[in-house]
């Protein structure tokens, strides 16, 4: 079994998602289990102590595809936040809670539409709202 990326999660993210996973009801929405598995391994630290390469709530990320040689953004949100753009994922999906807490050069796999997966690695976040100073979103 290969082992999981070492994560970082700030103090802020983890509050708010812990009370959101105490919100849903046991069973009611696939990838609960995933989340909290990722949240009861990460490394917790203050806001102002996020490094700057990491993957937070909000952020939004730059992916490449190395089979493909392409790239994409996308924005981790919480489910409230989600719209029909495209350019957003939920947290409860799980490769958003795969994410979450991943640095610059992590890779996961994605699911591909009709059934694999593909590697993506991260290539850059964007904006990541601790970086920016921005505790609120």
């Amino acid at each position: 079994m290969k082992k999981k990326p070492e994560i970082i999660l700030s103090s802020l993210d983890a509050d708010r998602l812990y009370a959101l996973l105490e919100s849903l009801p046991k069973n009611s929405v696939p990838g609960i289990e995933e989340l909290e598995q990722e949240l009861n391994r990460a490394e917790i630290v203050e806001p102002t102590k996020m490094p700057q390469d990491i993957v937070t709530m909000n952020s939004i990320v730059r992916f490449f595809v190395e089979s493909t040689k392409q790239e994409f953004e996308l924005t981790l949100v919480y489910p409230k936040d989600m719209d029909s753009n495209g350019k957003n994922i939920s947290i409860l999906a799980p490769v958003g809670s795969a994410m979450l807490g991943l640095a610059i050069g992590d890779e996961i796999e994605w699911p591909k539409p009709g059934g694999g997966t593909l590697k993506v690695r991260i290539t850059e976040i964007l904006y990541q709202p601790e970086r920016s100073g921005d505790y609120q979103r």
